[in-house]
């Protein structure tokens, strides 16, 4: 495989390097893309040192797959130019989630409906992907009526500005600030932009990507989306309402045989899914697994991952994966 990654030197592209090593794919060629600014300047990976390209040096070199983590404005100005010289995108932005023709992919659900004709392929928003890896398989025994959803997001999901705020505030140091708070010793219900209906558009992101990805758009969805002072991982305390009754212990079964899920439910012990845990980790934890009393057919979980790994350059990886194990890349 010929490989571009756009926005290599950000958060998320840092961790895409790491994720490529440590599963030891190695592209045939590598092409690191960043900001005009940056081109030229060196980066190692395989121990091998390669230098930023710009974009037009990168598509002229036509790698088969190009993963974006620049933001949404490169993402819309660049990803159709990559994809009309005949590049497969995997885009990491909210730029192409709910174009109804673009495939909105996590490997583990929905691969299946990939095929060579598409050139941009969405990559969900971090707190959707872990999200759903663990409702997919209890929508499909269940069916899923509504889910009520608080995450608690760490601020490496805001990126690099972020993480300096709070290094600065836990150091003492007066500096650039990303949010309009502190943020140690602190937490708000603020994440992404505020929307006419009150919601964030990082609450509707949740609300719209889940019903795509689950195809199913009768689902009932709301959401709380609050920062907190943690280095790196989401956490999530969900709630769903099924069409049917359940067993936990049939709950506990299907989400252990799931791929790509830890389960940490043993509250004799105090195993419970944890951000320090997630660290690192590819696959999504999930625990507090128990019943709702308060009303029928219910269900309370806890879900925690790798912001920057599942929810981003793995889920990313895995694609890129997919489309080279099926012969999906190229014309």
């Amino acid at each position: 495989m010929k490989l571009a990654v756009i926005g290599a030197t950000g958060l998320v592209g840092r961790e895409i390097l790491k994720v490529l090593d440590e599963r030891k794919i190695y592209p045939d060629l590598f092409i690191p893309v960043a900001s005009p600014k940056s081109a030229g300047i060196p980066l190692i990976f395989n121990d091998h040192r390669y230098y930023i390209h710009t974009h037009e040096q990168a598509i002229e070199k036509k790698p088969d797959v190009a993963i974006f983590s620049a933001g949404s404005a490169a993402s819309l100005e660049w990803a159709p130019r990559y994809a009309a010289a005949g590049i497969t995108v995997i885009d990491n932005s909210s730029a192409w989630r709910m174009n109804p023709e673009i495939p909105l992919i996590v490997p583990e659900i929905n691969a299946s409906v990939l095929t060579k004709n598409h050139k941009i392929i969405a990559n969900p928003n971090c707190s959707t992907i872990q999200l759903v890896l663990v409702l997919a398989p209890l929508h499909t025994r269940y069916i899923i009526k509504r889910i009520v959803i608080s995450t608690y997001q760490s601020v490496t999901g805001t990126g690099a500005k972020a993480v300096r705020q709070l290094e600065n505030e836990r150091k003492g140091i007066k500096g650039e600030m990303a949010y309009p708070y502190p943020i140690d010793l602190n937490l708000f219900p603020h994440g992404g932009n505020f929307q006419e209906n009150g919601y964030t558009s990082e609450e509707m992101k949740l609300v719209n990507e889940t019903q795509k990805i689950l195809d199913d758009y009768l689902i009932r969805i709301t959401a709380t989306i609050v920062r907190v002072p943690v280095m790196g991982g989401h956490s999530e305390s969900v709630n769903l309402e099924f069409e049917h009754d359940f067993l936990v212990d049939d709950v506990v079964h299907i989400l252990a045989e799931t791929s790509g899920i830890l389960l940490r439910d043993d509250v004799k012990k105090n195993i419970y899914p944890m951000p320090l845990d997630a660290a690192g980790k590819d696959e999504v934890l999930v625990g507090r697994i128990r019943r709702d009393e308060s009303q029928s057919n219910s269900l309370n979980l806890f879900i925690v991952a790798d912001n920057l790994r599942k929810g981003a350059a793995t889920n990313a990886v895995q694609i890129a994966q997919y489309l080279g194990s099926n012969n999906l890349l190229g014309c």
